[in-house]
């Protein structure tokens, strides 16, 4: 079964032509190669829930994401590997006037479809309501009883699976590194680095709001969030990054996502090369998967006439 070892990922040194004069070593953390769809911080967040909703006889998880989302296609594969039926309430209620023809062009939602998972596509309005209690009791009244697992996968039980990113060996970096979304990932690497130990979080979206989300989960102050890398927001991205993604694969063979790794290394190497990072330092970034997304982005792309990425 999916959830019964403990995965310990293996570092890689980034070896990086851009940065090979400098005086600090970059390492990225391989979550990515958990598994194909269940990768990464999706992994962590979904393993103590999914436990979770076993222990309390639950039969079906319910959850909630874009047409894109990395979430609810690893949360789909996640309840299939682990017995569990699977609902996605997606918002876009325009998907579902021509499901079959949808299915032919979002990677994300055949897989999560050939998985087992049960769509309810509703309207942006709506889908602004996922956390109000008259919301959810009209999901249950429609799919009867599930265990609820938020947008993103972000709860306690999903930073105590973050909290066990970090292996014993990782005591030697100076500062810890990932993409920050909706805060999970981030909180349970703040609760368990060492006090020597720093945490750069990336936000891929715009706004400060971040800081208070973080701080339902952490006391500690051993954290910063860098804002100057998330181009544009959610989902933006720009030619620049696109071209340092397929530099950054050329010369590592490591895949980044536009969404969150992408930045996050863009925003990394930056710092390196405008010496921000003490001399000596070794950082450590973490991979947080969500490769399978990319099919979408160079859909995307293509209609855009700019460069794809190269997988």
């Amino acid at each position: 079964m999916l959830f019964d070892n403990e995965f310990i990922s293996e570092n890689q040194q980034v070896l990086l032509k851009e940065i090979e004069r400098s005086d600090v070593e970059l390492w990225i953390k391989r979550e990515d190669k958990i598994q194909e769809f269940v990768s990464g911080n999706k992994f962590r967040k979904l393993k103590h829930n999914i436990s979770e909703a076993k222990r309390y006889k639950h039969q079906s998880l319910l959850t909630f994401g874009g047409a894109y989302s990395n979430h609810i296609v690893a949360t789909a594969v996640a309840g299939s590997l682990s017995g569990l039926k699977t609902i996605g309430v997606v918002r876009g209620e325009e998907l579902a006037e021509n499901f079959e023809e949808v299915l032919k062009t979002n990677q994300t939602l055949k897989v999560a479809h050939e998985h087992g998972m049960e769509f309810k596509f509703v309207s942006r309005a709506v889908y602004r309501d996922k956390t109000e209690a008259n919301f959810i009791n009209s999901l249950r009244d429609t799919f009867g009883d599930f265990y609820l697992i938020p947008e993103g996968g972000t709860n306690p039980l999903a930073i105590k699976g973050c909290e066990e990113i970090l292996s014993n060996e990782d005591q030697k970096f100076d500062y810890i590194c990932t993409a920050v979304g909706t805060g999970g990932t981030i909180s349970g690497l703040i609760n368990s680095v060492h006090t020597n130990q720093e945490v750069i979080g990336f936000p891929a979206l715009k706004g400060n709001f971040l800081y208070d989300e973080i701080r339902k989960y952490t006391t500690k102050e051993n954290w910063t969030l860098n804002l100057d890398y998330n181009f544009g927001g959610y989902g933006k991205f720009n030619e620049d990054l696109i071209h340092f993604i397929n530099i950054f694969k050329s010369e590592t063979s490591i895949l980044l996502d536009p969404i969150y790794t992408g930045k996050m290394l863009f925003g990394i190497v930056d710092l390196i090369n405008k010496g921000k990072f003490k001399k000596g330092s070794k950082i450590l970034a973490i991979h947080t998967g969500g490769i399978q997304g990319i099919d979408g982005i160079n859909k995307k792309l293509l209609k855009k006439n700019i460069d794809l990425i190269k997988v």
